[in-house]
């Protein structure tokens, strides 16, 4: 799990996706939404960032933190999170071009 606190920002939490296919909402922290879908494959479904905090790059920060980590453990990641695939493309970085799924 990892876990980034941006200076002068509010704290920036992943969150495994419940089972129940509800949204999660915290409305006092930014969140990443993701879920292993395989042994060494992980999702990242969604990034949410308080209306207050927004325009200030902390989605950006988890898009980072979310990629590096994979890149880090050596996992695999499948992009269902649209600001996360718009990071990547904006930063077609080869170590998370290579470890991405279809």
């Amino acid at each position: 799990v990892f876990h980034l606190h941006p200076p002068g920002s509010l704290p920036l939490l992943p969150i495994r996706s419940p089972h129940s296919g509800s949204r999660i909402r915290c409305h006092d922290r930014a969140v990443l939404l993701y879920e292993y879908v395989g042994k060494r494959i992980v999702d990242l479904q969604h990034t949410e960032v308080p209306d207050a905090y927004r325009g200030r790059g902390i989605a950006k920060h988890l898009a980072k933190a979310a990629l590096d980590f994979v890149v880090e453990e050596d996992l695999k990641a499948h992009l269902t999170c649209w600001y996360i695939q718009k990071y990547v493309k904006e930063n077609p970085l080869p170590q998370y071009l290579e470890r991405l799924q279809p």
